[in-house]
């Protein structure tokens, strides 16, 4: 925009165009964003932006996370913290704020949003300073907050899934909640090229992984669930709240245990249902891998208890997970 900024003979205003481009939307799908380095809650998406010398934008030096927002409760957040904090220790990058400070800034945010049902995803940085590789010339770490307005509900309809041909990251990458996304970008775009929803990855070893921002899981031929262990991939919080609910359609005598443990493809091919796991979803049944079906190629009948358990939690879980957001008559 070097040549055009002149118009009518005035100086093209950068921020009006902005005001004008945010002013055309009929509903404002980030209501709210927190920025350590304005020191302060935005409300004008016009002024939702980070510095271009921020280290997480040209280095990718910065690791996020995300918690629900359903019926005007923060889900998880604690757990999401406390995971979002690891991998900012395995990324090196110190928090400006103690713990509970970034806790009161993000339930302050996603309340001053006025926000009943989305998505609050978080970030710390190295912080902006300069665009060399080292951040040491970066005078503090950084830390940015997003409210994004949008639906969800349970998903009730199956999907299609392929493997992955782009290589998934090494354990230290993959346990982090990093912002090197690519891998798990080309993934989709590879599955999405192959009219599937999304990707399984494989690892060097043959086993089962997960898929590009969630985690997977089966019920096996003789009704076991059956999750692959968290050593090398991401440790979903969903995924863990899971296996912590699955326990009670043992006692209905409906799944006959649950458990992780390695699969290979051929194994998990084998699976009589499978499902991926996260956040948003909580379960979105997978009928189809590599256009084989799994099972009958039907959505599985203990996919949705499962799916109903953790909805349940999410809508009338237990007061320690979910945090009812202060909004203001």
């Amino acid at each position: 925009m070097a040549s055009s900024e002149v118009e009518n003979g005035s100086e093209f205003k950068l921020l009006e165009s902005l005001h004008e481009k945010w002013g055309s939307v009929k509903k404002q799908p980030y209501p709210a964003m927190y920025s350590s380095v304005y020191g302060g809650i935005i409300l004008d998406p016009a002024m939702m932006v980070i510095p271009m010398d921020d280290h997480m934008v040209h280095r990718g030096h910065g690791v996020f996370d995300t918690a629900i927002i359903l019926d005007g409760h923060l889900y998880q957040l604690d757990d999401h913290l406390d995971r979002f904090l690891r991998s900012a220790s395995k990324a090196r990058i110190a928090s400006p704020f103690p713990c509970s400070s970034l806790r009161s800034i993000l339930i302050q945010m996603a309340t001053a949003s006025k926000c009943k049902r989305g998505t609050l995803r978080y970030w710390l940085s190295a912080g902006p300073g300069n665009f060399l590789l080292s951040p040491a010339g970066c005078p503090t770490s950084a830390f940015y907050a997003v409210v994004i307005d949008e639906d969800f509900s349970q998903r009730r309809e199956g999907v299609k899934v392929i493997t992955s041909t782009i290589p998934m990251k090494s354990a230290l990458f993959a346990t982090m909640k990093n912002v090197n996304y690519l891998p798990n970008v080309l993934s989709v775009m590879e599955a999405e090229d192959q009219g599937a929803f999304a990707s399984i990855w494989i690892d060097e070893k043959g086993y089962v992984a997960e898929g590009p921002n969630v985690n997977v899981a089966f019920i096996s031929q003789d009704k076991e669930l059956i999750l692959p262990p968290f050593d090398n991939i991401l440790s979903g919080c969903t995924a863990l709240r899971l296996l912590q609910l699955a326990p009670k359609l043992i006692e209905q005598g409906r799944l006959k245990s649950v458990k992780t443990g390695n699969l290979t493809l051929m194994e998990a091919k084998g699976a009589a249902e499978m499902m991926y796991v996260g956040s948003t979803l909580p379960i979105l049944p997978i009928v189809m891998w590599d256009e084989q079906p799994i099972g009958d190629g039907k959505v599985g009948e203990l996919t949705m208890a499962l799916s109903d358990l953790l909805w349940d939690d999410m809508v009338a879980g237990p007061g320690t997970l979910r945090i009812p957001l202060p909004y203001e008559e």
